[in-house]
């Protein structure tokens, strides 16, 4: 269900309104707005915010009305997330309670630009498998975009694709990391499977 886009007669009224600014890549402002402003607009509508953006500069501003203030965590962490190279379809995910949007600066783990292209190289994957591959493992979605890898998804779900990316950044052979993916999978299931078998016995 939409939220109700803000008027123009709200956006007057300043006092009743929170909001915050962001500075995003003049060369990701075009993603955010949209062909004919159609992203801009499902932002505001799903949300509930204004967005007011400065092309020039590539300051995105956002708000919302005291009520709504976990939009503004919200809306911000859906801009954050097309700035660093998602797709708004995938960044829209973050509306959802149980979504968080993870970071992680691929420079800590490079000291030259060498190092950063090897390492961004070995994360994706040819023809992008390694990136999709832990994706699928994980129900995440990923984006090497720059210095950074961004993940989105599920709060526990990230946490497995964080660890996943620093192995790989740190060196760890492929292999290695999918094996310890595909074995936290498995545990996984154990645990579902478990906890559907206890069930019908706790409710004696």
């Amino acid at each position: 269900m939409r939220r109700k886009e803000l008027s123009k007669e709200d956006e007057k009224n300043q006092e009743e309104f929170v909001s915050t600014r962001l500075l995003v890549p003049k060369e990701r402002i075009g993603v955010i707005i949209g062909k004919k402003g159609e992203t801009k607009k499902r932002i505001e509508e799903e949300l509930g915010v204004k967005l007011k953006i400065d092309s020039r500069t590539g300051e995105v501003t956002i708000l919302t009305p005291q009520e709504n203030a976990d939009a503004l965590l919200k809306a911000s962490a859906v801009i954050k997330a097309i700035a660093r190279g998602f797709s708004p379809e995938n960044a829209l995910l973050l509306k959802n309670d149980d979504y968080t949007l993870s970071l992680i600066d691929l420079t800590q783990y490079a000291s030259t630009k060498k190092a950063l292209v090897r390492i961004r190289g070995r994360i994706i994957g040819e023809k992008g498998k390694a990136r999709l591959l832990i994706e699928e493992l994980t129900n995440t979605k990923i984006c090497v975009y720059g210095k950074t890898v961004g993940i989105i998804g599920p709060w526990d779900k990230v946490g497995l694709a964080e660890e996943a990316i620093r192995k790989l950044a740190e060196g760890a052979r492929h292999a290695t990391v999918f094996d310890w993916l595909y074995e936290q999978k498995r545990i996984e299931k154990m645990i579902k499977l478990d906890e559907k078998m206890r069930k019908p016995y706790e409710e004696f």
